[in-house]
């Protein structure tokens, strides 16, 4: 392999080439990870590349190739408008990479149920795409279809709701346990001293990001509210009809509740119980992402504060965490932190 005491500002793989002392076509197949090239001869190439400061435009490469990157998000099926503002980032974000040769699509399964969406993971056709996004539970089924998608050579990135036991590449979503932390702060200051019971609604324990709220939750108001009783969760399945439906008897089981975290997306049924009854001294109200529904609640008075993610970010990290994964370029783990914001009525954005 030849010195490189010379200089060069932008190498190319001829430059490569050269120093590797290879052919053209040696390198291009040690870049496209194609076989046929012995393990001597890759690590020349690697060598040549390193000591150069070779960076692929791997855009350029996969135009040259005509490919294009088709990627599919499994969002659940419940009628929440979290999911809605997931979906409708997926439209739009196709529409904007059309030109930059990638193809967005989005199957909807049922919500917290593992076999439907064991079967969606399991229907793709895997010659056909490139990566899935997948936002649902964790379970073995999930874990085995995932391995699956995994053995056929596709990316897989977990939305929301991590699912570490699996063989996914990477989890795009915020800390969910920091944000029940937070959660857990936001409702300990707003209740003050006042002793009492605080109610966390959720949607199911099979669901991680719903756990790991609620386990978070727990630990700071143990540790810093201990004079608050927390009770056991009321899993209302994200449905607001079933929400609305369990609020009454479960506060009339529980006297006292002085503040409510609802952890997942039950907060349509929640704010139609507070809007049709009324109470002398309101419970305290948490709950999770801005929606047009929780803006309204926040000016109301309804939800006292909102934590969020932005579905935007999620979608475009995403997008962007298959395409490096998929291209093998290293990604920026800071552009793909998911922040976690907190609102209240007056600093709403516009």
């Amino acid at each position: 392999m030849k010195s490189t005491t010379e200089t060069y500002l932008n190498p190319t793989i001829n430059d490569i080439a050269r120093v590797a002392e290879v052919s053209l076509a040696t390198v291009d197949r040690v870049l496209n990870a194609r076989p046929g090239v012995r393990e001597k001869t890759i690590s020349k190439v690697n060598k040549a590349i390193a000591e150069l400061g070779y960076v692929r435009d791997a855009a350029a490469a996969n135009l040259a190739r005509g490919r294009v990157y088709n990627f599919v998000f499994i969002l659940p099926a419940n009628d929440n408008e979290f999911v809605s503002s997931l979906q409708a980032q997926i439209d739009q974000l196709n529409i904007n990479l059309r030109q930059d040769r990638t193809v967005l699509s989005f199957v909807r399964v049922a919500a917290f149920d593992p076999m439907a969406l064991s079967a969606a993971i399991n229907a793709i056709d895997k010659s056909q795409v490139d990566g899935v996004a997948i936002f649902g539970p964790e379970t073995p089924s999930v874990r085995d279809s995932i391995a699956h998608l995994k053995a056929n050579g596709l990316t897989v990135v977990s939305l929301v709701a991590d699912i570490p036991s699996s063989e996914r590449d990477y989890c795009v979503g915020i800390d969910n346990v920091a944000a029940g932390r937070t959660a857990a702060q936001l409702l300990g200051r707003f209740l003050g001293k006042k002793r009492g019971k605080v109610m966390v609604l959720t949607g199911s324990m099979l669901a991680r990001d719903h756990l790991e709220r609620r386990l978070g939750f727990d630990e700071v108001m143990g540790q810093d509210f201990p004079h608050i009783d927390v009770l056991a969760s009321l899993e209302g399945r994200d449905d607001p009809d079933l929400i609305e439906r369990l609020l009454p008897d479960a506060l009339a089981e529980n006297s006292n509740v002085i503040g409510i975290y609802s952890s997942a997306a039950g907060n349509e049924g929640l704010v139609r119980f507070f809007n049709s009854h009324n109470f002398d001294d309101k419970p305290a109200v948490v709950a999770h992402e801005l929606t047009p529904l929780s803006r309204t609640a926040l000016n109301n008075g309804v939800i006292d504060a909102v934590i969020s993610q932005d579905p935007g970010h999620l979608i475009r990290s995403a997008v962007r965490v298959m395409r490096a994964k998929r291209d093998q370029r290293p990604l920026n783990s800071a552009q793909e932190r998911i922040r976690i914001d907190i609102y209240l009525k007056e600093n709403m954005p516009p």
